[in-house]
């Protein structure tokens, strides 16, 4: 697992829509914790059926690597052609699902709300977001997807289309592949 800085993170994959696990190493008797549906990651190294992937904030994992999602295409460039919408209103709705959150978390903390109505309150909430610089991708649930914005417009990045022949066993890949110089 590495915390070193990502500078020029560039997503390559999403994880599954449902999520899924990851390891510390290459080494099924290492889990961490699992993953996110529909985070963008970046795949950084392949060693067999293994894929070591890095997180925008730096942080990496080991993950069956034949269940990661494909990104369609690299971000469209600041002159490329029109994005598919005006990214304000999916910000808007990104800044709602928040503040709905953190008020049903602020609840909780004051003992207003209880475990139970918490959990009412947040079922289906969804938010994802990663900003760097001027490039931002956005999960929309409305849409059902992930999407590219440079700040004018956004385009579909990635989808929450079914990913078909998944192994959803949660166990590592099948096949131990040594580290490199152990071969």
């Amino acid at each position: 697992m590495s915390k070193a800085p990502s500078p020029g993170f560039q997503p390559t994959h999403v994880v599954p829509p449902r999520g899924m696990p990851a390891w510390e190493a290459p080494d099924p008797a290492r889990p961490t914790l699992p993953l996110d549906p529909l985070l963008p990651v970046e795949l950084v190294e392949r060693r067999g059926d293994w894929g070591y992937i890095r997180c925008a904030n730096g942080w990496g994992a080991w993950v069956d690597g034949r269940r990661l999602v494909a990104v369609p295409e690299d971000p469209p460039a600041a002159d490329g052609p029109a994005g598919t919408a005006d990214p304000r209103p999916a910000l808007a709705r990104a800044e709602q699902a928040l503040a709905d959150y953190r008020s049903a978390v602020e609840e909780l903390a004051a003992g207003t709300l209880d475990g139970e109505d918490f959990q009412d309150r947040t079922r289906g909430l969804r938010i994802g977001i990663v900003v760097d610089g001027e490039s931002m991708w956005l999960y929309d649930p409305e849409e059902g997807r992930w999407v590219y914005g440079d700040g004018r417009r956004l385009t579909t990045y990635a989808t929450d289309r079914e990913v078909t022949g998944e192994d959803d066993s949660g166990h590592a890949p099948t096949r131990l592949v040594a580290p490199e110089g152990e071969r």
